[in-house]
């Protein structure tokens, strides 16, 4: 009898070591599984950056051989340098976006002084140099305005120093180059949006260029 009930005791216990064994083979293979699944990383997170209301007013200073609109969000500064290069005159200008903490830096220079294809030749090199050694892309754009305003719109693809150039020019007389800097290191990510909206802002400039 003793006997029969030790049978019975083990019998008993039988289906619930199946059972613990079963829960304890599933939870193995679940470690092994998630251990060996593809590690996906998130990607990086920005500062969403807060953008004003677009709204421009009229550049129209005595003596300057141009006029334009820029943003209400910006400022004026003279400039006398563009890094190494001194300004061969007085219409040499920063717009400056303190918000952003970038610049949009005008260098004008007078055809009479200067031949029309160097300009031309400058203004390429200024741009596809960052192509060539930081930008991945590049794409030119040419555009045609009223009054006697035409040239090219540079948009540059990566890390570069500048995404975004002009150059604008009346074949006679007038030659505005632009390029917009920011004071921080070049990340192509974090200052897309910036570099979207002040695009339009500059292509706005563009738009309401005038020689006098």
């Amino acid at each position: 009898m003793k006997a029969n009930n030790r049978q019975s005791v083990i019998g008993n216990q039988l289906p619930a070591m199946k059972s613990n064994t079963a829960c304890c083979l599933l939870l193995i293979a679940c470690f092994f599984t998630a251990c060996n699944s593809d590690f996906v990383q998130k990607e990086r997170g920005y500062f969403k950056i807060p953008l004003p209301q677009k709204k421009y007013q009229l550049f129209d200073k005595a003596g300057f051989p141009y006029t334009f609109e820029y943003p209400v969000y910006a400022t004026i500064i003279p400039d006398s340098t563009f890094f190494d290069e001194k300004a061969e005159n007085p219409y040499w200008i920063n717009i400056f976006f303190p918000q952003f903490d970038g610049e949009l830096h005008l260098s004008y220079k007078d055809i009479g002084r200067n031949k029309f294809d160097t300009l031309i030749k400058d203004a390429f090199t200024m741009a596809y140099k960052q192509h060539t050694s930081i930008a991945s892309a590049i794409k030119p754009v040419k555009f045609v305005m009223p009054n006697h305003v035409s040239g090219i719109y540079f948009t540059l693809k990566g890390n570069a120093a500048t995404a975004n150039q002009f150059f604008a020019t009346d074949s006679v007389k007038h030659f505005l180059r632009g390029a917009l800097y920011f004071n921080a290191p070049p990340n192509e990510d974090s200052l897309r949006p910036v570099n979207n909206f002040l695009r339009e802002d500059m292509q706005h400039l563009i738009g309401t260029l005038r020689w006098r």
